[in-house]
């Protein structure tokens, strides 16, 4: 009887890893919202009116997200998004100048999805690392009673890291939570003249519905 129910609790292990295996060829796509939350230090710019420290804000926008696995729990994941929207505010002494831009950072990602039956709920971790490319555009500066100035931020290319739980409550549909880590650091001109590099590396959290095909 021992030995029946050992090879009953082997079956049953090995169906559960099967079906929770998320096959080769599987698509699937996510759509949520991702905030992005930039590091507390954002550098240091040097301009004719002086040093001045950086602060970048943070902003929430609708995201999506197509994701191919290439082999059983292997994926291939590009992030998408509407602009971001982000303050600057400089600072040097009593001095504050205040600036805005907007951003896109797809972002290409190999990632790897842990088989969950063990879990509660069977929840399926997953990791992932690729590579976030942002480029910049919109960039505005205000420098009260100092004339018009041009502010350009260059793209960024950097590596990008990536958490998650998909949470199922269909056999191919789930709620997602995510966490990523995205090196993004750009040089900024003046009126054409270089004046720092502004270093924006975020945490980026969301949450999606994700519906596999």
């Amino acid at each position: 009887m021992k030995l029946q129910s050992l090879v009953l609790a082997t079956a049953t292990a090995l169906t559960m890893t099967t079906a929770f295996a998320v096959p080769a060829g599987t698509w699937s796509v996510a759509a949520g919202a991702h905030y992005v939350d930039p590091k507390s230090d954002n550098g240091t710019v040097s301009t004719g009116l002086g040093n001045f420290e950086v602060d970048v804000d943070g902003d929430v926008r609708p995201t999506i997200s197509g994701e191919y696995f290439i082999a059983n729990n292997v994926g291939v994941e590009l992030l998408a998004a509407i602009p971001f929207h982000h303050d600057i505010t400089l600072k040097a002494g009593d001095t504050t100048i205040d600036a805005k831009t907007q951003h896109l950072p797809p972002t290409l990602s190999v990632q790897y999805h842990f088989d969950g039956y063990d879990l509660p709920m069977n929840v399926k971790p997953f990791v992932g690392v690729g590579v976030n490319y942002t480029t910049f555009f919109e960039e505005k500066v205000y420098i009260p009673l100092a004339g018009d100035y041009d502010l350009e931020l260059d793209d960024s290319v950097g590596v990008a890291g990536h958490v998650g739980l998909d949470i199922p409550f269909a056999p191919t549909e789930y709620f997602r939570i995510d966490a990523r880590y995205m090196d993004i650091k750009t040089d900024a001109s003046l009126n054409g003249t270089d004046i720092g590099e502004v270093d924006i590396s975020p945490w980026v959290y969301g949450v999606a519905f994700v519906k596999q095909f």
